[in-house]
């Protein structure tokens, strides 16, 4: 990609994003439920570790719906700043971000700099 290509990363975002909101959607539908509609499908001779099971894989599609959303926020602040004329800039220190790090995560907005102060602090 050429550098800084705001039409291509379009391109790859609008697709990311069509993947996460497919992933988002089968979530729902895999989680349509309540807790207490899977405790009565079970009946009274449910095991307690059955029980536990079943709560921990409901809790890992939360967190993985959770993670989900954010990064669908991102991806539509990323289109919005191809929009506005800022993607590719670091919205910490207004520097170019680096192409590497775009092709990786296009809808980062920290430079690589920026992101490991960030983390060590």
């Amino acid at each position: 990609m050429p550098e800084h290509d705001p039409e291509a990363y379009r391109q790859r975002l609008l697709d990311e994003r069509r993947r996460v909101t497919a992933a988002i959607e089968y979530l729902h539908v895999e989680n349509a439920g309540s807790m207490e509609d899977e405790g009565e499908e079970a009946g009274v001779g449910n095991h307690l570790a059955e029980t536990a099971s079943a709560t921990l894989d409901r809790e890992i599609d939360y967190s993985l719906e959770e993670n989900s959303a954010h990064v669908l926020a991102a991806i539509d602040a990323a289109l919005e700043r191809i929009e506005n004329g800022s993607f590719g800039t670091c919205t910490n220190c207004g520097r170019p971000i680096d192409e590497g790090r775009l092709e990786a995560i296009p809808y980062t907005t920290l430079c690589i700099d920026c992101r490991r102060r960030e983390e060590q602090g």
